[in-house]
């Protein structure tokens, strides 16, 4: 799905303003919360529908995993999440550091030994052994500038942060 409309927002500046109000401020004032709900779908086995903020979709399982197909399943969902991050943070790292980027694409792929998620074998992690990430950026800027860029990515990417920085995660249950 290819998008030919100029953006409706200018993100260098965009970058800028949000840049100068963010410095000096607190942690409280910097900070912003997202949330997620997410609810099996009645009647089936793995479909779950998702509400992100004004957005729903739905995720589940390929047949051989007892779902439908009707969505990408959750770990394809995590690869999505950290493509679509890198995608934004080259853009956001390129109006910072005023680097023209004409397209970008990122591919990751990972191995997911099922052994770990079915617990029949405790080596096994259960998520994935490890991530592949390929990013392709095209535009007029030599080398340099580009790998000062994915320099910059790597360091801010806050899903790549979030995968490879161990965060907390706390989890509450209730059953009724």
């Amino acid at each position: 799905m290819t998008n030919t409309t100029a953006p409706a927002i200018d993100l260098t500046e965009l970058v800028a303003q949000t840049t100068t109000g963010l410095t000096g401020a607190s942690a409280e004032a910097a900070t912003v919360r997202f949330d997620v709900q997410a609810a099996l779908t009645a009647g089936t086995n793995t479909q779950v529908e998702i509400t992100a903020g004004t957005h729903e979709f739905t995720i589940d399982e390929p047949p051989a995993l007892g779902g439908e197909n009707v969505g990408a399943n959750p770990v394809e969902h995590l690869l999505a999440a950290l493509a679509a991050c890198q995608v934004i943070t080259v853009k956001v790292w390129a109006a910072k550091l005023g680097v023209a980027v004409d397209d970008v694409r990122v591919e990751l792929a990972g191995p997911l030994d099922l052994r770990g998620f079915f617990g029949v074998a405790s080596d096994v992690r259960a998520g994935f052994g490890e991530i592949e990430v390929t990013t392709r950026i095209v535009g007029p800027e030599e080398a340099s500038a580009y790998d000062e860029l994915i320099r910059k990515v790597e360091e801010h990417c806050p899903v790549l942060d979030n995968l490879t920085a161990g965060v907390p995660v706390r989890t509450t249950i209730t059953a009724s």
